[in-house]
């Protein structure tokens, strides 16, 4: 078990600089307490304890609680967990299968996967939008197959534009990481509505 202690070192020093911006408004985010203590889930049975930071906007009052782009909002898996169970999928396994491989309950992968496929068209077009404002000549996203493997694909295109476009500058981001801090942690969340994700890649 390992605790994140660098990524709240990077929050706390952007909420102290107004970095952070509302997602609803975008007004500056300030520190407003801490979310509970909570256990995610790893990779390998590695998990890591995760206390997230709560923050107030000061435009419109609004809180939020800032998840690391290594989690998703009401998940107890990490992010590369849940990645690989979408990427398995997208080869063409079916949900136990994948249960299997990650050593995760069937009902909790079937969610995971029920819920992306219902809305992987719209992630497709969001990622997509992404991959053209991170690459002027971005290679041609051929069809890939079923809705979730094209929205995979889009994702994972996305995120090695990223790479090319911040080498050096930042460090790279998996396809999984993109999509959280893309869909601000909502990606398998009710309230993930893709035509209202931030689409500048500045």
């Amino acid at each position: 078990m390992v605790t994140v202690g660098v990524v709240a070192c990077v929050v706390e020093r952007r909420l102290a600089q107004g970095r952070l911006r509302c997602p609803a408004c975008s007004g500056r985010l300030a520190g407003w307490g801490y979310a509970r203590v909570r256990v995610i889930r790893g990779e390998n049975g590695v998990g890591w304890r995760l206390r997230p930071r709560r923050s107030r906007c000061g435009g419109c009052g609004g809180t939020h609680v800032l998840l690391p782009v290594s989690c998703l909002l009401r998940r107890a898996d990490g992010v590369a967990v849940i990645w690989a169970g979408l990427a398995g999928k997208a080869a063409g396994l079916g949900y136990r299968p994948v249960a299997r491989l990650l050593g995760r309950p069937a009902s909790t992968v079937r969610d995971w996967l029920a819920r992306f496929a219902s809305r992987a068209g719209a992630v497709r077009g969001l990622f997509t939008v992404w991959l053209c404002a991170l690459d002027t000549d971005p290679p041609p996203l051929a069809p890939a197959g079923p809705a979730v493997a094209d929205a995979v694909a889009a994702v994972t295109a996305a995120a090695a534009a990223a790479a090319r476009r911040w080498a050096g500058r930042l460090v790279s981001l998996s396809p999984g990481e993109l999509a959280s801090s893309v869909s601000a942690g909502l990606l398998l969340a009710p309230g993930f509505a893709p035509e209202r994700a931030n689409t500048s890649s500045s």
